[in-house]
């Protein structure tokens, strides 16, 4: 159980506080509500440029990390296809500087063309070395616009091609900024050894004199019904071959999303699961395979992805992976299975709820979603879930019209 305090500034900054006397540290976590599915086709990986653009300072605080790091705190932000989160964390005793320190960026980042020409030469570069020039790097970058064909989840955080990162305007960072850099737009969580009218004092201090800006109202194009398969195949200098399979699953406010979840864990969380056993330690098909899902706010992916054993046919490997679902489709899952994957569940939230880091992160992600205190009833969630709903679950989702495959193949010359 994670308890908060919530109050929200005139000017529409929600504040959530989580005091936890049993440590001298403090975290602020900002969440801007702004991912890469809020870009435009034409200016994809903003969303992350901008990451990398809020540490490049403001117009009072040239240096971010240096005045952190006299008061012995650190930092980080990542970014997603549906959120831009930031964090900081130090003693509790100096956390006026966290809020000195996000609320002077929040008011007035510092629009250099120095800070854009370093930041966009440091993203190109991550694209090149992360996605372009690794085996399997470039992936997502295929595998995303072969599922998507409308939703903006058809482009990587990343972005969908170097160049228009490499193009990015100033006038369009400008823009971008004034779009989704707000209040109104921002979730702060502050926890720690902290108490909540203190918080408030601050809040008030250092962030109600921030205009509220303009509500960004989000209208998405909505992904229609997938119903033919799609393949891509493609050929590279890898070790092995390999085949990521996509299917739609519903998004992270559905009912049902715990249990696709869980169907995930069912299938590929640790070497008891049906995937490890079946394909790669009896079959020997695989050297790796994996299930998982994107949790995406919006309808997300489930997959299935591996690596062959050298010299297996692909036909063989993916009518294996067809048999392992079929399986799902036609029996329940077991009492025993169910109650492994959701007592893992049951134990990571609980883990989680020790770093105060994470809990942190977590009030404000559920605010997003539409509540913190949702964050409270996630375990029962997942223990609600019942071996008739995965059933239909499968049955439901593994598809093969509903199904995008990528074949990702070594190069013949390779």
């Amino acid at each position: 159980m994670v308890d908060f305090n919530r109050f929200t500034l005139a000017n529409g900054l929600r504040v959530l506080v989580h005091e936890d006397d049993t440590t001298p540290m403090a975290v602020l976590n900002i969440l801007y509500d702004v991912g890469a599915r809020d870009e435009e086709a034409d200016k994809t990986g903003f969303a992350h440029l901008f990451e990398h653009l809020m540490f490049g300072g403001s117009v009072n605080i040239p240096s971010y990390d240096e005045p952190l790091q006299r008061v012995g705190g650190e930092n980080n932000a990542f970014t997603s296809n549906d959120i831009t989160n930031y964090y900081i964390t130090l003693p509790a005793v100096n956390l006026e500087t966290a809020f000195w320190l996000e609320s002077d960026r929040m008011l007035s980042l510092a629009f250099s063309e120095k800070s854009l020409e370093t930041q966009r030469n440091v993203v190109c570069e991550e694209f090149k070395q992360r996605y372009l020039n690794q085996p399997y790097g470039d992936v997502w970058l295929k595998l995303r616009p072969l599922a998507y064909k409308k939703h903006p989840y058809q482009w990587a955080t990343i972005g969908q091609d170097l160049k228009q990162i490499e193009d990015a305007k100033m006038e369009d960072v400008k823009a971008f900024f004034k779009k989704h850099y707000n209040p109104q737009n921002a979730i702060m969580v502050v926890g720690g050894n902290v108490k909540t009218q203190d918080v408030k004092a601050l809040a008030e201090k250092w962030f109600a004199p921030i205009a509220p800006g303009e509500k960004y109202l989000r209208n998405l194009p909505q992904e229609p019904l997938q119903q033919e398969s799609r393949q891509e195949t493609v050929y590279a200098k890898v070790p092995l071959n390999a085949i990521y399979m996509a299917f739609k699953m519903p998004d992270r406010k559905n009912p049902d999303y715990q249990c696709f979840d869980l169907i995930s864990d069912v299938l590929s969380q640790g070497q008891s699961s049906r995937l490890y056993n079946s394909l790669l330690k009896e079959q020997q098909l695989f050297s790796e395979i994996h299930a998982y899902i994107t949790s995406s706010i919006d309808e997300g992916l489930f997959v299935v992805e591996g690596k062959l054993v050298e010299g297996v046919k692909m036909e063989q490997a993916e009518a294996a992976i067809w048999k392992e679902l079929k399986k799902l489709k036609e029996h329940q899952v077991s009492t025993d299975e169910l109650t492994k994957v959701k007592n893992k569940s049951e134990s990571i939230m609980v883990f989680a709820e020790m770093s105060l880091l994470d809990k942190a992160m977590n009030l404000a992600y559920y605010e997003l979603l539409g509540d913190a205190g949702l964050l409270n009833n996630e375990i029962d969630r997942y223990l609600a879930v019942t071996a008739e709903q995965m059933q239909q679950a499968a049955r439901n989702t593994f598809v093969k019209e509903q199904c995008s495959t990528l074949y990702y193949l070594i190069a013949k010359d390779a």
